[in-house]
């Protein structure tokens, strides 16, 4: 997968979730929300390959993971995203809400409504939203 096909991957699963939250299947939609966030952030790792260049082994190893603190810092974005919070309290409350994200809330059919929608709230907003951050550097 290259970083093109993550990134489109990435806005897909936003528009799903967002189908999803508007019928109220708020599991799906926290599900696919978390992914979104995750497949933007690979982007971000594949832009530091190069075009003909060997990957870096290691770091293809450690990016294949759902843990997006761990992906954070692959991508080279946490000191980006530290300072960016210490100026903007709104971005710093959205990543605490986004970075609790976890792959295995695929296996809890109770997702809150209100959790759905605080996560796709942290993930979308145009100006703090996460992913509207992260597009920013891919």
């Amino acid at each position: 997968m290259n970083r093109q096909e993550l990134q489109e991957l990435s806005k897909i699963r936003r528009k799903e979730a967002a189908a999803l939250l508007a019928a109220k299947h708020y599991a799906g939609a926290y599900y696919l929300l978390g992914y979104s966030v995750e497949c933007a952030l690979k982007a971000c790792i594949a832009k530091q390959t190069n075009k003909h260049d060997f990957p870096n082994k290691d770091l293809a190893s450690k990016a294949y993971v759902h843990d997006l603190e761990q992906l954070i810092k692959l991508a080279g974005l946490k000191n980006d995203l530290d300072i960016d919070i210490k100026k903007n309290k709104t971005l710093e409350v959205n990543w605490a809400v986004v970075k609790d994200w976890r792959e295995t809330s695929r296996y809890i059919c109770t997702i809150a409504s209100a959790d759905a929608k605080d996560l796709y709230s942290a993930c979308t907003s145009r100006t703090n939203g996460i992913l509207s951050w992260i597009k920013t550097k891919w």
